[in-house]
């Protein structure tokens, strides 16, 4: 393989890795991506030591294990690209290339089972690109040998013949793309994550919100149809979580399968539609309270939103909401107990505390008492707690520390100390979880949830009322729950301003990009003609649809092939030509008759002209199919007339 070839072979395997590595963990993609460069320029002369090979694919498995340990689709992908890191140290011959090109086409594949976004695409076709004219390269070297006929070949024709051959497929591929009959769910589950992605949880821990809270990717877009939510009322109802054990919060299983419990709206609500990012759950997250979801969704006793089946791409959901006036006003016993028990040992200052002001309090079948008790708590943070991400570990009693010692953190320690101290006092009480605010792009006129909006507030439950919304964060830092603030903006950096708009635009594309071609499932593919009259197309249809357009996409292949033939080879080009001339005066050649034949045919008619014909045939074959050369007979052919 010479060092040309050699180049252009790992220029594709380097854009095969790099989709890939840009998906994996910062460390691993980096030192991966290094490892690629360091291996490929010490074995461009001559392959490393097998030991060596054998000692770098140990340390590449280590790698992988220290980061992502399990089995996974991201480890699995991990471990891909440490193999094709590695894969240029054993890369010399023309045969070496094509593994080489072959097997980093895995990578941009494998890719997809991480991200189907615009980027990973457009990485994957450059990839693809890269990797045919490798191939290309190497089937010139291997037929015509090292030369300049060769080299003449590939500068002149390559690029033009890899893109006729994307051109080839490209109807064939949206033709499957749109038409292809797709299930509801997939025939086969994908395998879970080694590495836990930033999200909503079905617990609680100190501290395990806080990857979130630096995530400023996208978790949700809103579009809102008719009135829309005041920005104090963007909470986005996720996890509510019932069950303490001293340190975490979880939700209560055994409640998912009951229906809704009672509510009574206080307005008409909200019409909206969330496209939610892939969770790879069946949580949902819906406005606050959620009274309607479509089909394929539900809601538990709690209002918590959930999916029929895990989520493992984005997905779109008509929802409506309301605001509540009363929230399961009657509240049943085994809930209370639940809403009311607390573990035993855990945090004795912060029970006397809620025992102290119940005494002082007093009970109130009107509940004015267990308002008051709450008011009390939040003017308590509001005077002597401040807002911070700076947290210290926690320790075995985390609300004494926090109430008493700390007096410092973010929502979830907020919100898991007021509930806390509410049952001690004898309030029910839980912590609700999902996300605040929300960023309005004027581009799209939709609101945009980021992961770092992701909040935890509390609820308690006051007799004729029910449950009620109390966010004891909102009491020492609003603009964390409002989100209004200015510096928040999506691509603002400090004061600078200037990168919002484009942060609008680019948002605004993946949004489309999300509907377009993420979102299109199978309800939408059955809806495909609607625009055309008709209603529904069911596999049956599509089958038979999706049938005739790859006919005519076939046809459409065969017609670019034969013509790219007969247009890349002068002499003919030249013949057909001459076999034109002869058509439209009615002595044409069927496809089926040899050229001898057909010569000998049109001397009986034209001796002369058909004397003169033969010879050309002759020379015709001659040159095809015996290997001789004769670079005056193109344009003889040119020159002959019937």
């Amino acid at each position: 393989m010479t060092p040309t070839a050699r180049g252009q072979v790992l220029l594709a395997a380097a854009a095969c890795l790099l989709p890939l590595l840009l998906q994996l963990p910062l460390a691993l993609g980096l030192g991966f991506g290094a490892g690629a460069l360091v291996v490929g320029a010490a074995s461009w002369r001559k392959p490393l030591p097998f030991l060596l090979r054998l000692l770098l694919g140990l340390c590449g498995l280590a790698a992988v294990l220290a980061v992502a340990p399990g089995i996974g689709r991201d480890s699995a992908c991990a471990v891909l690209a440490a193999m094709l890191a590695l894969k240029p140290a054993e890369t010399t011959s023309l045969r070496d290339g094509r593994s080489l090109v072959g097997f980093g086409l895995f990578g941009p594949f494998a890719t997809f089972l991480l991200d189907q976004g615009p980027l990973s695409l457009l990485l994957a076709l450059a990839a693809v690109l890269l990797a045919l004219l490798a191939l290309q390269r190497l089937a010139i070297e291997e037929s015509e040998g090292v030369g300049s006929a060769g080299e003449t070949l590939w500068q002149r024709a390559a690029l033009a013949d890899v893109l006729r051959l994307f051109a080839i497929g490209m109807p064939l591929a949206l033709a499957a793309f749109w038409l292809f009959p797709r299930l509801p769910t997939p025939l086969w589950g994908l395998p879970e994550r080694s590495i836990a992605t930033p999200g909503l949880s079905d617990s609680m821990t100190p501290g395990g919100m806080f990857d979130l809270l630096l995530d400023d990717s996208p978790a949700a877009r809103v579009q809102f149809f008719g009135a829309t939510p005041r920005p104090d009322q963007l909470y986005w109802r996720g996890p509510v979580l019932w069950d303490f054990d001293g340190r975490s919060w979880h939700q209560a299983q055994a409640l998912q399968a009951y229906t809704p419990a009672p509510m009574q709206a206080a307005g008409p609500g909200w019409d909206y539609q969330i496209e939610l990012e892939p969770s790879e759950n069946r949580q949902l997250v819906a406005l606050d309270l959620p009274t309607q979801l479509p089909a394929g969704a539900r809601i538990s006793l709690d209002y918590t939103p959930w999916a029929d089946t895990p989520q493992y791409g984005v997905s779109r959901w008509r929802m409506h909401s309301a605001p509540a006036a009363a929230l399961e006003p009657v509240l049943p016993a085994p809930l209370r107990a639940r809403a009311l028990a607390l573990p035993v040992g855990y945090n004795p200052r912060t029970l006397a505390l809620g025992r102290q002001w119940r005494r002082e309090a007093g009970v109130d079948p009107q509940g004015r008492s267990d308002t008051a008790i709450a008011d009390r708590a939040l003017a308590m943070i509001r005077r002597e707690f401040t807002y911070t991400l700076t947290v210290p570990l926690a320790g075995r009693n985390e609300i004494d520390d926090f109430l008493f010692d700390r007096k410092q953190g973010y929502c979830e320690h907020f919100s898991s100390s007021f509930v806390v101290l509410m049952r001690a006092a004898g309030i029910p009480a839980r912590v609700v979880t999902g996300y605040s605010g929300g960023y309005r792009n004027p581009i799209g006129g939709y609101w945009l949830v980021r992961k770092s909006d992701a909040h935890a507030w509390s609820e308690i439950w006051l007799p004729t009322r029910g449950w009620i919304r109390v966010d004891p964060t909102a009491a020492v830092a609003p603009e964390r729950i409002r989100d209004t603030l200015a510096d928040r903006r999506p691509g603002q950096i400090g004061g600078f301003t200037g990168l919002v708009g484009v942060f609008n635009a680019a948002d605004w594309m993946r949004r489309g990009w999300n509907d377009f071609v993420l979102g299109f499932n199978a309800q939408r593919q059955r809806d495909l003609l609607k625009p055309l009259g008709i209603d529904s197309l069911q596999p049956r249809d599509l089958v038979i649809v999706f049938t005739l357009i790859a006919g005519l996409a076939l046809l459409w292949m065969q017609w670019l092939i034969a013509r790219g033939e007969r247009q890349r080879d002068p002499l003919l080009r030249a013949w057909h030509a001459l076999e034109a001339r002869y058509r439209k005066l009615g002595r044409g050649r069927p496809p089926h008759e040899p050229a001898q034949v057909w010569a000998a045919r049109v001397a009986a008619d034209t001796p002369q002209a058909g004397e003169h014909l033969a010879q050309l045939a002759r020379r015709v074959s001659d040159v095809r199919y015996g290997g001789t050369k004769d670079p005056a007979l193109a344009q003889a052919l040119r020159r002959h007339r019937p």
